[in-house]
């Protein structure tokens, strides 16, 4: 330490300590520094602890900030308001990209889905976090504006109109099984302006609507008069699912990961996609090794 100092104070060309009979004080210049180096020392920490795992926020990706994974997050942080929790929304579509950000840790955790569980690098794991249950949102003029539920077979006939639907995208595999299965009329025609400019054409609308899922938050003027009406036998449900390390995971995923496994479960007579019932079926041991590392 003292040849650190002395090297100091050569490079400063002053001193820094002066030896007296009381032991080491510093000098004038010595307190003029003392100030400007404890800051430089603690902007280090602070830069280390924002990118070390555990120490630093826990950092999770919501494919938007009104969908279920978003609201059912807040939930969580609603009762655990100690979390330091970062909610981000990576503006990609391929789930690929999702997982390179998760192996490079640029995120610790996604809510997004990989339709083939087997593709998933080694150093990454892909287990269930909850089913989102659709509801179809029309407006007043819609002929099914008056039901109180409907039947899938319901829907045939109608234009659904999803806009936005991404090539290579989750949600563009789930679509296309939803309406091979059910024989549905799924419409994604057109660019997305947003959600409420959406609203807006539902409201105004006599033969459209769409899908949205239960947990979605969505608000509109009052005079609108939208309906959202559940699916029902089966219950079409949206399989979400979480990304993240299976080494060394972020501490804070255990208790989010429970809070998940807390939530309601769907009835008996639910619709997934076939992929979701593949990586449902691989799900047992991610989640129980991630157990294990408590």
């Amino acid at each position: 330490m003292s040849k650190r100092i002395a090297t100091l104070e050569r490079e400063l060309d002053v001193r820094l300590f002066t030896r007296t009979a009381r032991g080491v004080e510093l000098t004038l210049d010595g307190q003029a520094f003392l100030p400007h180096a404890r800051n430089i020392v603690t902007g280090v920490d602070r830069a280390i602890t924002a990118i070390r795992p555990g120490s630093r926020a826990l950092r999770i990706d919501v494919l938007g900030l009104r969908s279920a994974q978003a609201v059912v997050l807040h939930d969580y942080w609603r009762s655990h308001p100690q979390t330091d929790l970062d909610v981000v929304t990576l503006r990609v579509n391929d789930p690929r990209l999702v997982v390179t950000a998760v192996q490079a840790g640029d995120i610790d955790a996604s809510f997004r889905s990989v339709t083939d569980p087997g593709t998933l690098p080694r150093d990454v794991q892909m287990i269930h976090a909850f089913d989102s249950p659709l509801e179809l949102l029309v407006g007043p003029r819609h002929p099914l504006a008056s039901a109180r539920t409907l039947t899938p077979s319901q829907l045939r006939r109608h234009r659904i109109w999803v806009p936005g639907i991404a090539p290579r995208s989750e949600w563009a595999e789930f679509y296309d099984q939803l309406a091979t299965d059910f024989d549905l009329r799924i419409d994604a025609a057109g660019p997305h302006f947003g959600d409420e400019v959406l609203l807006d054409i539902l409201a105004d609308s006599a033969d459209v609507a769409t899908l949205v899922g239960s947990r979605d938050r969505y608000i509109w003027p009052t005079n609108h008069d939208l309906r959202r009406i559940p699916i029902v036998n089966p219950t079409l449900a949206y399989p979400l699912f979480l990304i993240l390390p299976r080494a060394n995971p972020h501490p804070g995923l255990r208790a989010v990961i429970n809070h998940l496994g807390s939530l309601a479960p769907l009835p008996e007579t639910v619709w997934r996609p076939s992929w979701a019932t593949t990586a449902r079926d691989g799900d047992d041991r991610p989640r129980s090794d991630l157990r294990r590392r408590r």
